[in-house]
């Protein structure tokens, strides 16, 4: 499993002009799932998510998880994570799971992290969304499960 977080001052997804989710200061977190991630997966990512020091503490050093500073978070899935662009100039994305797998993945992914306290914000699984968001820092952090980081 992949995940792209980046730390934000707000975000929201909407569908074909359709409001569907949105946070205020806190994380926005893109995950792909692939076709050989397991529960042990999920919960890496889970717990990388909310265990993350990203949000700064009273002298400035980023020091905080995102429960310490009163955060929200908001998961949207996105297979394009899985990508693979390393042969011409169409990404392959045979490595991303199919949505029968993926959703349920994503799902348990969310739960999980409500699990630990947090109400979290959703995108549309399988929609082209929209997401206006306002980065803060910039701060993005790269997670990987099989790669461990």
């Amino acid at each position: 499993m992949r995940a792209v977080v980046q730390r934000v001052k707000r975000a929201a997804v909407t569908v074909d002009g359709e409001f569907i989710s949105s946070i205020e200061r806190g994380m926005m977190v893109l995950v792909g799932v692939s076709t050989e991630d397991t529960k042990k997966d999920m919960e890496y990512i889970g717990n990388k998510i909310v265990g993350l020091r990203i949000f700064e503490d009273e002298e400035g050093v980023m020091n905080v998880n995102a429960a310490d500073s009163g955060s929200e978070i908001m998961i949207v899935s996105q297979f394009t994570l899985y990508g693979d662009g390393r042969k011409g100039n169409r990404p392959s994305y045979i490595r991303a799971a199919k949505g029968d797998v993926s959703e349920p993945m994503y799902e348990d992914l969310i739960r999980y992290v409500e699990s630990k306290g947090f109400s979290v914000a959703r995108g549309k699984f399988g929609a082209d969304m929209s997401i206006d968001m306002v980065a803060d820092g910039p701060v993005t952090i790269l997670l990987d499960s099989e790669r461990g980081f």
